[in-house]
């Protein structure tokens, strides 16, 4: 009964979220901060943005030294405060996630690896990773799932966006062993949440210049859960009259990703199904290693991997495929108002992947994670001497 108790008291914490409050737009800039001290061997650059920056685990630490090498040799003005959290490195404990969300609350912009979650259960359900999320109202998970020109996969001239509600769902934390042998873990799906995430999707669609949204849902079976995710959405979708929108049953969207992904352009989806949705979607147009992705609350922007995958047996091996996190640096750049040089980035590994000749191995080729970073800062316009890929 005692851990009965608890799970009640602690839905009844995570239900009572907080008022959405004026979302500022995809668009909007950060404003800007006064540089704060960061650690001794983050990037220097006088007037420059401050953005958190959290390699994670895996592959993460050499694809952030892609990133600050190909920002070197762009002058791109952002200094990069780097915080260090792992739950498999022994890097991870109360204070530094304090001051890791310290440091995003003071910047409002951070690019981050992937935080790697342990299967093990010690003591404690919610991930670092999970919590972080949660203590920002990171609600909003956007994918853009786009094919790479000069990249050829099973589908070609793919581009569609994939909206996930991140704070709630089956993601909620709740789990107890109600009788020996019998685990109980609670999906929890709110009339706010599911309005919040459901008018961002047409927000988005409207800004972007979309045409249609799709709500995957499992409400046949969840009646009262997926029920409610569906209805708020529908009840959402009258106030955008312009914008087509339609339902699909998560199994079924699944299938039709996979026979014919050119029918979708906007999906909305609970936490669960989006989770599954952005590494299927990934994998249709290369996988991991070239899918973008960002994350937003009211006041914050995060940028990362679309798939989240920390890619551990790559480690050391100098193999990594740096284009995704390149282009999520390339996306928070043009969040900070920093337009040319987020377009002169994203061209440039463009480009690269167009041209076909330096390719790491996850694309068909045989170019390490140093080669292709080189390869990209060549492509930058009048490109720095500077070569200093370690």
């Amino acid at each position: 009964m005692a851990a009965l108790s608890s799970v009640r008291w602690l839905t009844r914490a995570l239900v009572a979220a907080p008022t959405p409050g004026a979302w500022r737009g995809l668009g909007t800039s950060a404003v800007s901060h006064s540089v704060s001290r960061s650690q001794a061997e983050d990037v220097k650059v006088e007037g420059a943005f401050p953005v958190t920056m959290v390699p994670g685990d895996g592959v993460g630490p050499e694809l952030m030294h892609a990133v600050k090498e190909v920002f070197k040799a762009a002058s791109v003005p952002v200094e990069f405060q780097e915080h260090y959290l792992s739950e498999v490195q022994n890097m991870a404990s109360e204070e530094k996630l304090e001051q890791v969300l310290s440091s995003m609350k003071e910047n409002k912009v951070a690019l981050i690896g992937k935080i790697h979650t342990p299967m093990e259960y010690k003591g404690d359900l919610a991930s670092y990773d999970m919590r972080l999320r949660r203590k920002l109202d990171l609600f909003a998970n956007v994918v853009h799932v786009k094919s790479l020109s000069g990249y050829k996969t099973r589908h070609n001239n793919l581009d569609l966006v994939i909206i996930r509600e991140q704070t709630e769902g089956e993601y909620s934390s709740l789990e107890h062993e109600s009788a020996k042998g019998v685990i109980e873990c609670l999906k929890i799906i709110t009339r706010t949440k599911s309005q919040r995430i459901a008018k961002f999707a047409f927000d988005y669609a409207t800004k972007k210049g979309r045409n249609k949204v799709t709500a995957v849902h499992k409400a046949n079976i969840m009646k009262l859960g997926d029920g409610l995710f569906l209805q708020c959405c529908e009840e959402i979708a009258e106030l955008y009259p312009k914008i087509k929108f339609d339902t699909m049953i998560i199994d079924n969207c699944c299938m039709q990703l996979v026979q014919n992904p050119y029918q979708f352009d906007v999906l909305v989806m609970p936490n669960l199904y989006g989770n599954i949705i952005d590494n299927l979607a990934a994998g249709l147009v290369g996988g991991a290693g070239v899918v973008p992705g960002e994350s937003y609350s009211a006041e914050y922007a995060v940028f990362e991997m679309g798939a989240r995958h920390p890619f551990a047996q790559a480690v050391g091996r100098n193999i990594a495929n740096p284009t995704a996190m390149l282009l999520s640096a390339s996306n928070m750049l043009r969040h900070l108002n920093l337009e040319y040089h987020s377009n002169m980035i994203a061209d440039a590994v463009k480009k690269v992947i167009k041209v076909g000749k330096v390719r790491t191995p996850d694309m068909g080729g045989y170019a390490t994670c140093r080669d292709f970073t080189e390869a990209v800062i060549d492509a930058l316009p009048q490109a720095h001497p500077y070569k200093g890929v370690k």
